[in-house]
């Protein structure tokens, strides 16, 4: 057992029976009344996002959870297959459990898979990943980089707002945590 002093973001509390992720904390001290911990976390198994409060120095119970590298394959109808870049084994996780993943995933892309005894619970993707533009419309003449978005169509099937000025064919950086257009990549 440990305490609410314990916690960082990505820690994994057993609360009521469920496995929680830590998303984001904060350690509050008004200046009147005891202090608490503030977290926003996230049901590892159904991804629900609620924010729970802790009086500082409360008993919560923490969880182990492994972090092992794995490289992605293939996707198998609703499910998707990586291997383990250690023993060469190979896991098929559902479509469930790998999420809003799937929209950021490339084969051969190597991502860390989150286990509790022997059960993966989620994938943990970079911060970015770059994606090529599969379709968008065409840009009209003197679009300008500050004049405004359209939609775009990446090669994960993914549709995220992207400058005018872009064409298909373009590699784009996209952030993992909201979909948003970080930039365009030149290789």
């Amino acid at each position: 057992m440990a305490s609410t002093n314990d916690i960082k973001n990505g820690s994994v509390l057993n609360l009521d029976g469920q496995l929680w992720a830590v998303i984001e904390f904060q350690h509050v001290k008004p200046g009147k009344g005891g202090a608490f911990v503030r977290t926003k976390c996230k049901n590892v198994m159904t991804g629900k996002v609620v924010d729970r409060t802790f009086n500082a120095g409360t008993k919560i119970d923490f969880e182990t959870v492994d972090r092992r590298d794995y490289q992605y394959l293939y996707q198998d109808g609703d499910s998707f297959v990586f291997m383990n870049l250690d023993d060469y084994d190979q896991i098929t996780l559902s479509a469930t459990a790998v999420g809003d993943a799937k929209n950021y995933m490339l084969e051969n892309q190597n991502v860390q898979i989150a286990m509790h005894n022997e059960e993966p619970l989620y994938i943990e993707l970079p911060a970015s990943v770059v994606l090529e533009i599969t379709y968008t419309e065409p840009g009209l003449q003197g679009d300008r980089s500050t004049g405004g978005n359209k939609p775009a169509t990446v090669e994960t099937g993914l549709e995220i707002q992207v400058p005018l000025f872009l064409e298909q064919g373009t590699k784009v950086k996209v952030d993992t945590r909201d979909g948003s257009y970080l930039g365009r990549v030149n290789e």
